[in-house]
This record gives structure tokens, C-alpha cells and sequence, in this order.
């Protein structure tokens, strides 16, 4: 019988980032630890589009304990948000982890002039954020909706991210009219 956790990060993040930031490194350390491998991940989206949280599918080989430790302490050191959870079907049950905050800035992509649209570019800001974060956080993922464009942030404190970036986000006008907002 197979047995498998599922890891739910509360991270709004692409699969292409997911992989990156998460599930590789993850499948590196359960083979070392020769007490599983990642199978699969998935990202449950809202009506809109955006991505609420992701999932990290592991298959289990080996005790049950050590594969719960190597799961979370590996996710927990790459950066895992508070408020993700592993659930551990084979016993019912779940454990809450994660430590890293999150912040994420919604640029408003249809209410401003026309001239900001065309002498502003989002990826200056995306490379801004990651500069002025400066190791207090990073910029993990985005994304395009209908009408906001959204950079997700996370890192040890939001108080620290959110002070790090609102002199930037007063001053830069593709930045006028967005929201920020505590999503871990």
C-alpha cells in the first residue's frame, strides 16, 4: 500500500515556481533521506484566476516520522508561509507549519492614465521589490488577472517587507492606486 502526505503551502504561486522554489528542492532531500519522493503538486485557483494555495503531493517509503521531519523541516527552511499545512492520510491528521510571512501588491492594471501604462514597466518593479527586500523577503511568484496585476512576497516579517517597500510605492506611478495586502 501506498502511502502519501500532501503538503498545502499557503503560497500563491505558479506551478513553475512551486517546482522551482518548493517541490525540487524537496524530492532532493526526501531521496537523501531515502524516505520518499515528490508525485505530483497542484494549485487550487479562485473564480478570477489567482492561485489561493498549492499543493505538494509526496509518496512515503520509509518511517512515517522521519518523512513528517524531512518534509517540514525542508519546506519550513525554504521559506514555507505560516498557515501551510501537511496532511498525513495514512493517519488522519494534519500538522500546521511554516514561519515566513506574506505580502503581496496588486497594481492596479486598468485605472490609471494611459501615458503610465506606456512609460512604466511592471518587471522594474518586480526588480525593485526584490532589491529593496533586500534579504528580508523576495519576490516568489505573480500573477495577470483580468484587471490587477499581482507580485507575492514573502520573507520574515510583513511589518519589515511592507516598510521596505512604501517609499517605492508612493513615488513610482505604475504604483499609484495599488493595494497591499497580508496573505500569510
Amino acid at each position: 500500500m501506498k502511502i502519501f502526505f500532501v503538503a498545502q503551502l499557503n503560497a500563491r504561486l505558479q506551478p513553475v515556481h512551486r517546482g522551482e522554489y518548493f517541490e525540487d528542492p524537496l524530492n532532493v532531500e526526501l531521496k537523501k533521506a531515502e524516505c520518499g519522493e515528490v508525485s505530483g503538486g497542484g494549485s487550487l485557483q479562485s473564480k478570477i484566476g489567482e492561485i489561493e494555495y498549492c499543493d505538494i503531493e509526496i509518496e512515503v517509503n520509509g518511517a512515517l516520522t522521519v518523512a513528517e521531519r524531512v518534509v517540514i523541516e525542508t519546506l519550513e527552511g525554504l521559506g514555507a508561509p505560516k498557515g501551510s499545512k501537511l496532511h498525513i492520510e495514512a493517519e488522519g491528521r494534519q500538522v500546521q507549519f511554516g514561519q515566513a510571512e506574506g505580502i503581496a501588491v496588486y497594481l492596479n492594471g486598468t485605472g490609471l492614465p494611459d501615458e503610465v501604462y506606456k512609460e512604466c514597466d511592471s518587471n522594474f518593479v518586480y526588480s525593485e521589490f526584490d532589491r529593496l527586500l533586500n534579504g528580508e523577503g523576495r519576490v516568489l511568484s505573480y500573477w495577470q488577472g483580468p484587471s490587477e496585476t499581482a507580485f507575492y512576497m514573502y520573507g520574515h516579517s510583513f511589518q519589515e517587507m511592507n516598510s521596505r517597500l512604501t517609499e517605492f510605492l508612493a513615488s513610482y506611478p505604475l504604483c499609484d492606486q495599488c493595494r497591499v495586502e497580508q496573505i500569510a
